[in-house]
């Protein structure tokens, strides 16, 4: 199935809301943010791998070109996921991630019925493969690999917040304020959700010499939590800006 590239929000309601049953991936993207160059290539390569099955609708949307679909989401960063069903929101995600993608719509996807169960030569229904959710024995990540996943993290996006939750639905009320802030100034800004990924939470403390959450990075340094930013953009309110050119 090809992605259907989103014109208007007239034709986005229509097909995110007269699809019963389907499991609409949307893809917000801008031309200008490096890490949507690669996902844009992985979304429809993903895209093309789903053809044959019916229940898969892909929607890509520029949310430079259509802020008033992106502001339905409160999308903030790209790239950026969401899958819904029957209009409702399954799951949310941002991040240049193509197995958090892969995994998402494994996750939410029915099964067919020619895939639910294989018979086997006896007649008997064979056990199902193994799914993406169920436990694998995939070697512990090294320290090594670990740093360097985080360097690639903290500068997956000129300005990068790694929170509990989503900009749109925060954890904690540490996190929601950082991202009021950042939405009260106009800061376009990658995140990352660390209560999906122990190692990225437990090896952020050490990487950053920072104990807590949220951590705000800009072109990969380390800025400081939720009080310091404060502090920094009471003391200069174009912190960002100065930041970023820094």
């Amino acid at each position: 199935m090809a992605v259907i590239e989103v014109e208007n929000e007239t034709q986005f309601s229509t097909l995110t809301k007269d699809k019963p049953g389907k499991l609409i991936a949307v893809y917000f993207h801008t031309e200008w943010a490096a890490p949507c160059k690669t996902m844009t290539s992985v979304y429809n390569t993903v895209a093309e791998s789903k053809a044959s099955d019916p229940q898969y609708v892909f929607l890509s949307v520029d949310a430079e070109k259509h802020t008033d679909i992106a502001e339905l989401f409160d999308v903030n960063a790209v790239p950026y996921f969401i899958l819904i069903r029957n209009a409702t929101i399954l799951a949310e995600f941002s991040g240049a991630d193509p197995k958090e993608l892969v995994n998402a719509l494994n996750q939410f996807a029915e099964p067919s019925a020619a895939s639910s169960t294989t018979t086997g030569a006896a007649g008997t229904a064979a056990a199902p493969a193994q799914t993406a959710e169920e436990p694998t024995t995939a070697e512990p990540e090294s320290e090594e690999a670990l740093n360097e996943r985080l360097k690639k993290l903290t500068n997956a996006a000129p300005i990068m917040l790694f929170m509990k939750g989503s900009p749109s639905s925060p954890q904690c009320g540490f996190s929601r304020q950082l991202v009021a802030i950042l939405r009260e100034h106009s800061v376009r800004f990658g995140f990352f959700d660390i209560l999906k990924d122990d190692s990225v939470r437990q090896g952020l403390k050490k990487f950053s010499d920072w104990p807590t959450f949220p951590q705000l990075y800009i072109n990969g340094e380390f800025q400081g939590g939720l009080d310091i930013i404060k502090e920094n953009v009471e003391e200069d309110e174009d912190f960002f800006e100065h930041a970023l050119q820094g």
